[in-house]
């Protein structure tokens, strides 16, 4: 190889290799496309990511089964969905959105803002995918096409549309003797307006968004619900990941100011309250769920650990907080 030829040749090397990670698509589901609060904020994610070497192109997926499908293919760099959906790619991150393991948005702050701490940096690798950024979605309520069913213990027999993805939801309804029925954040809306479904669970931003008829809201939440970014990290430049989260966790703010004023815009009216008794009985079931889910592996041991904490944190006088099997 003589010198002309090899300086080329190491030259298209390293044009190469910069250029390897020059640009990424990230797919974004959000019920509303392109004109959804969701994809908005990745918006300004993706100018923000331009200060850490990546260029990013945005797609919008209404449908959140045929986002994930994409980003396992490949044909997608990184992932904005759901944590319940990245639970998959990272059991830690995506054990935040489990059955009442969240009960307030105190709780919420601290725990999806501790996600940027750069000493959990391990934790958000797994095989080939990093989430590199945790946000807020909002509490998940019982949307319900009845106001008498007003309590979890009214929910036996009920249709309860719930994601076929999470075997956590399933055991809950069914442990209340409601009966289960498999549906995706695609499908849910128009199955309860066409009167096949009786109850599902959403955040009020996705109950306004794929716009339910006649429901009302049950105000006791279940869940607290993320949207999770996650990327294929070879695809990024080095050191991509904390830069990213450290931005993410940024906006917390920001974005539960949006999330409170959307549950401010609910009419009042659709609210309806539940007593104290089932209260009480709600949230043992949801820890009998959660714990469950643990030994199965569902959920992420460590996480429940760090979400036990941050809940006897906010309130030591929780009745969990003198017992130690979660």
């Amino acid at each position: 190889m003589n010198r002309t030829f090899k300086l080329l040749f190491i030259g298209a090397m390293l044009t190469t290799t910069a250029t390897s990670y020059a640009s990424q698509k990230l797919c974004v589901f959000d019920p509303l496309g392109t004109q959804g609060d969701a994809y908005f904020f990745m918006k300004d994610y993706a100018v923000a990511a331009k200060q850490w070497g990546a260029d990013i192109t945005l797609k919008a997926y209404t449908d959140d089964a045929k986002v994930n499908d994409d980003f396992k293919l490949g044909k997608c760099d990184a992932l904005a969905t759901t944590g319940i959906r990245t639970r998959q790619f990272n059991n830690f991150s995506g054990s935040i959105d489990s059955a009442g393991g969240v009960p307030n948005d105190e709780v919420a702050k601290t725990v999806i803002a501790l996600m940027a701490n750069p000493k959990l940096a391990n934790e958000m690798i797994s095989q080939d995918t990093e989430v590199v950024g945790v946000s807020p979605l909002g509490m998940a309520y019982a949307i319900i096409n009845d106001r008498n069913i007003n309590s979890m213990a009214k929910m036996n027999g009920k249709r309860f549309g719930i994601l076929e993805y999470d075997t956590a939801q399933r055991l809950i309804v069914e442990k209340m003797g409601a009966e289960p029925v498999p549906v995706t954040l695609s499908t849910m809306a128009n199955q309860y307006n066409a009167g096949k479904l009786d109850i599902v669970d959403l955040p009020i931003y996705a109950y306004k968004a794929l716009g339910f008829k006649n429901a009302s809201i049950l105000n006791y939440p279940v869940a607290y619900l993320t949207t999770q970014i996650t990327i294929h990290p070879a695809k990024f430049p080095d050191g991509y990941g904390q830069k990213s989260r450290t931005w993410t966790a940024g906006q917390l703010e920001r974005q539960f100011k949006s999330i409170n004023q959307l549950i401010k815009n609910v009419d009042p009216k659709v609210w309806v309250n539940t007593s104290p008794t089932d209260v009480t009985y709600a949230n043992k079931l949801l820890r009998f769920a959660r714990m469950s889910m643990a030994k199965e592996g569902a959920y992420s041991p460590r996480m429940m650990s760090i979400l036990k904490k941050t809940r006897c944190v906010k309130d030591p006088t929780n009745f969990e907080c003198a017992l130690h099997d979660e």
